[in-house]
């Protein structure tokens, strides 16, 4: 008997679609995480000394200065923030998915 049939019925392929898109939604969440890095401690490096009212965000990085007017300064873009937990929300569940999948497929 091979490995690949279990009595008689062949065994089915493993989660291989799902480490993929788990693998690369953890490419791309690791990916805008070091450019919020780079948006806060590289672009905006001397923001802190030029601004009174410095504003941190350690999750997504983030060093803003808001203005008296209301107006925020070397803030991450919205659509990277989107990006940043979409991703991490994706990796999360598809990782979670493909380790049910292949725990359920070796054990049949």
């Amino acid at each position: 008997m091979s490995p690949e049939s279990r009595g008689g019925t062949p065994r089915p392929a493993g989660p291989n679609h799902l480490w993929a898109v788990s693998f690369s939604a953890l490419a791309v969440f690791l990916a805008s995480w070091a450019m919020c890095w780079i948006q806060a401690y590289a672009v905006n490096d001397d923001l802190p000394n030029t601004c009174d009212d410095v504003r941190r965000q350690v999750f997504p990085t983030e060093v803003a200065c808001a203005a008296v007017d209301g107006t925020v300064t070397g803030a991450t873009p919205g659509w990277l923030v989107v990006l940043f937990f979409a991703s991490l929300v994706v990796t999360v569940l598809t990782g979670t998915m493909a380790l049910a999948v292949t725990a359920a497929v070796r054990g049949r």
